[in-house]
């Protein structure tokens, strides 16, 4: 069973999830998360534009959490040092007692094309802001450009990891394990 349910916002993502998981997504209506979770659809709607949303609402924070640590990083920061602090602020993000519902989020999406591209898409828009944060800190091209999408590919590795079955570490963990490996690739020990 999926857990983390402490409002309503978070008691009808947890519902819908556990509907599209048992249904499917597509079979899943909002009428029928709605009645699951006990509030109208009314309530539903104010919440979220549609089921879709209950899979990826949060736009705004995820990009944030990103964001923040590059803006608040005192000037002359070099872009590797941002980047790991974006890194380790998204591992905030993802505490250990939310993967059960991200394992099964994931697989939600996997499932259908659709929710697969509003992923990537997901992913595309915090490239371009994360990019825009880096070039706003005085970080040029192409080294702003290169940065954002290394973080976001050391994230999306690092998430994929921690999502994956019999994973147990910390999401920070991994992280910080796949940017050593980026290290080494771009600085290789002699």
């Amino acid at each position: 069973m999926v857990r983390w349910q402490p409002g309503t916002r978070e008691r009808l993502q947890a519902t819908a999830l556990q509907l599209f998981t048992e249904h499917g997504y597509d079979e899943t209506t909002v009428a029928e998360i709605a009645a699951a979770a006990d509030v109208t659809e009314r309530t539903f709607f104010r919440h979220f534009v549609d089921k879709r949303e209950v899979l990826f609402a949060g736009q705004d924070d995820f990009v944030g959490m990103f964001t923040g640590p590059v803006t608040d990083a005192p000037a002359g920061t070099p872009p590797f040092t941002l980047v790991r602090r974006a890194l380790d602020s998204a591992a905030g993000f993802f505490p250990d007692d939310r993967r059960a519902w991200s394992r099964s989020r994931q697989r939600v999406i996997d499932g259908v094309p659709a929710l697969g591209e509003r992923e990537l898409g997901k992913l595309a828009n915090l490239k371009v802001h994360l990019g825009t944060s880096l070039r706003t800190h005085g970080i040029g091209e192409p080294a702003a450009t290169i940065a954002a999408e290394t973080a976001v590919t050391v994230f999306h590795l690092s998430f994929a990891q921690w999502i994956a079955d019999g994973e147990d570490r910390d999401f920070a963990t991994i992280v910080h394990e796949r940017l050593e490996a980026l290290t080494e690739v771009v600085h290789p020990a002699s």
